[in-house]
């Protein structure tokens, strides 16, 4: 797997590892691999993603802001029980995407760094590498500040350049703490029934509306969400 960590600009809104950003993605890392080890997990819809993973062909993965927290955990479990791969994530450039680029980096997955608002056209870049070295990469579509589900463009320009195919993916758990943020950021509780769900590989040509394609694949996420609500 290769890292990929875009350099930052001088006046990027990045700490230069503060301990803050040294401290907290460990014992997070640590507390969420102690809470995953408690729960009824069920995952589903492996069967669209397995022959991909067999192919070695290259997915860009989306899920939403609010159900990101478990992710990591759950793509180490299955890499160690499914065969799936690492995937590179997309975290922003700013002091959360720090965080969530170190924490992810706990679990094994590298990350690279921009968003829609800053340094957008350089991780679409970014990611098209990663994508074309093989390997897989995951984006957060309404991160890092929202609207809450609403699909940014930037997923169908991606995959109308590199010809990967669009899986979305969620995780649900039941009890939750849901934060009151914009994005209803939800924690499992412990001992929680959760559920991730794979939803079927979407497929955009290089000359999709992006547009129409973008509004596809946000119903397509949200229903794939949904779904996750529903197993718990």
């Amino acid at each position: 797997m290769t890292t990929v960590f875009a350099a930052p600009h001088a006046d990027e809104d990045v700490p230069r590892a503060p301990l803050a950003h040294r401290v907290l993605p460990p014992i997070a890392a640590h507390a969420v691999r102690g809470l995953g080890a408690t729960l009824r997990l069920a995952v589903v819809g492996t069967e669209a993603v397995v022959p991909l993973w067999r192919a070695g062909r290259p997915i860009i993965y989306i899920a939403w802001h609010g159900r990101i927290l478990m992710m990591p955990w759950a793509n180490a479990r299955l890499r160690r029980t499914r065969g799936a791969r690492r995937a590179t994530v997309l975290a922003s450039r700013s002091r959360d995407g720090d965080l969530i680029a170190r924490y992810a980096a706990r679990f094994g997955l590298p990350a690279v760094r921009g968003s829609s608002s800053r340094g957008g056209a350089a991780a679409v870049r970014a990611l098209a590498g990663v994508l074309r070295d093989g390997e897989d990469v995951v984006v957060v579509p309404d991160g890092p500040r929202g609207p809450a589900r609403t699909m940014q463009p930037g997923v169908a320009a991606l995959a109308a350049l590199t010809g990967s195919p669009v899986v979305p993916l969620a995780f649900a758990a039941r009890p939750a703490i849901q934060l009151a943020t914009w994005d209803r950021f939800q924690i499992p509780l412990p001992l929680a029934r959760a559920a991730v769900v794979f939803g079927a590989p979407v497929d955009l040509p290089r000359g999709a509306d992006r547009e129409r394609a973008s509004h596809e694949l946000g119903a397509a996420l949200d229903a794939v969400t949904d779904a996750a609500d529903g197993l718990v």
